[in-house]
């Protein structure tokens, strides 16, 4: 099964919890703090995977969450970090933000790394607390919640040459012919419904070549899954356009070359700019060379061309010379992705303040990581969360909007009663 796109959930893992702890030792009174602190979440890492060429994992499996790290122990034991969460996927896999559509990264070189969603800190235990005001703390940090996020994953295919043309000229009977890849074929439209990859060998180098499945007219607008398959054409140095030269399926040769780069000019006019040269297949057969002599007196100043018979396997050596020659002259066109979504991000303020169904709702990141990490449970740890939010002006913001004593205060998931 081939799969180029994904839509998954990452979470990264959950920081340990700080512990409150004293020393408890024989002929030592009142003996000290010694709370540890609990250990790292982990992070959810993707990391390219040469040996891997579709995302059909992420198909079965769409949520992946990294562990936890370990809580923090007495003896000043810090907790263990957990372990990261490593996604493999293929190279040329383009990973945005579902939600903005932002693009978080594009993997293109093997075992290249990019954190997805990191792990939260862990928290700290009460031997971090000690000051000259507070010899004895009581209090320690919960673990800090670890990012989340969805994603999307879209690949496409890091391919040297793109092979291109109408269903049934030969496509992936030329693949075969000149690399290891063993493509279905037979003698009917869309044989391939996948895009195919091969590793081309000559005596000097060796470069990679997708059989992209046939394009047809409307292909730009999504025809015939025409975005599904344009898509991997864009990595690609170079286009080889393959034409039924014998027209066995009573398509006018040239009327074809001339409507598949309109599809690709259509689709992106920088595809269409790309070195592009011309196999003419099935040179063996009835009517070819006529129709061979037509193509050369009407492309052949803008277009190098070569007869070619992919099952014969005649002019096969000049046109992968041809290839290995261009490949290795021609630069690889920066990435492009169509409809890119370029986030210009404002600066983000503390925190916010709006007033709903009487009641003052407070947002803000930093508001929420330190509600998570206060162990409401524990009273010095939560004066120390109001001590935070007088610090960072809540109070003050709050007066602002004329709350009043009484009145309801909502952070996160938490309510409290606002009180002087």
């Amino acid at each position: 099964m081939f799969l180029d796109r994904a839509k998954i959930y990452v979470k990264g893992g959950d920081g340990g919890s700080g512990v409150v702890s004293f020393r408890r030792e024989k002929y030592v009174a009142e003996g000290g703090p010694n709370g540890g602190d609990g250990g790292r979440g982990g992070n959810v890492i993707a990391r390219a995977d040469k040996g891997l060429r579709t995302l059909v994992d992420y198909k079965y499996k769409r949520h992946y969450k990294a562990e936890r790290g370990q809580h923090g122990q007495g003896s000043n034991k810090h907790g263990k970090s957990a372990k990261d969460l490593i996604l493999r996927v293929p190279p040329g896999t383009i990973i945005k933000d579902a939600d903005t559509g932002e693009i978080l990264a594009d993997i293109v070189s093997e075992d290249q790394e990019v954190v997805l969603a990191r792990g939260g800190r862990g928290g700290r235990g009460n031997a971090r607390f000690v000051s000259a005001q507070n010899r004895v703390p009581k209090i320690a940090e919960k673990g800090e919640p670890g990012e989340e996020r969805w994603l999307e994953l879209e690949l496409k295919l890091l391919a040297d040459v793109g092979l291109i043309g109408y269903p049934n000229v030969g496509k992936s009977t030329l693949i075969s012919a000149v690399s290891a890849a063993k493509p279905k074929i037979a003698d009917y439209h869309f044989t391939t419904l996948v895009p195919n990859l091969g590793v081309v060998k000559t005596e000097h180098s060796s470069f990679v070549i997708a059989d992209i499945p046939g394009l047809i007219e409307g292909a730009h607008q999504g025809v015939g899954l025409g975005h599904e398959f344009l898509r991997h054409v864009e990595r690609t140095k170079m286009l080889v356009h393959v034409i039924d030269i014998a027209a066995l399926e009573g398509r006018d040769p040239l009327e074809g070359f001339h409507k598949i780069n309109k599809e690709l000019e259509l689709y992106d006019p920088i595809l269409a700019k790309r070195k592009q040269i011309i196999a003419a297949n099935k040179i063996d057969l009835p009517g070819a060379e006529e129709n061979l002599e037509i193509l050369q007196e009407e492309l052949g100043d803008d277009y190098e061309i070569y007869s070619i018979s992919a099952v014969t396997g005649k002019g096969l050596k000049q046109l992968v010379l041809r290839m290995a020659e261009l490949v290795e002259k021609i630069e690889p066109e920066p990435l492009k992705i169509k409809n890119e979504k370029r986030i210009i991000k404002a600066p983000e303020e503390r925190f916010t303040i709006e007033k709903k169904d009487g009641v003052f709702v407070v947002k803000g990141k930093e508001i929420e990581k330190h509600l998570a990490m206060t162990d409401f449970n524990n009273e010095d740890a939560v004066q120390r969360f109001q001590r935070i939010l007088k610090k960072m002006g809540v109070e003050d913001a709050l007066r602002e909007k004329a709350i009043s004593i009484g009145d309801t205060v909502q952070i996160g998931e938490m309510e409290f009663e606002f009180t002087e």
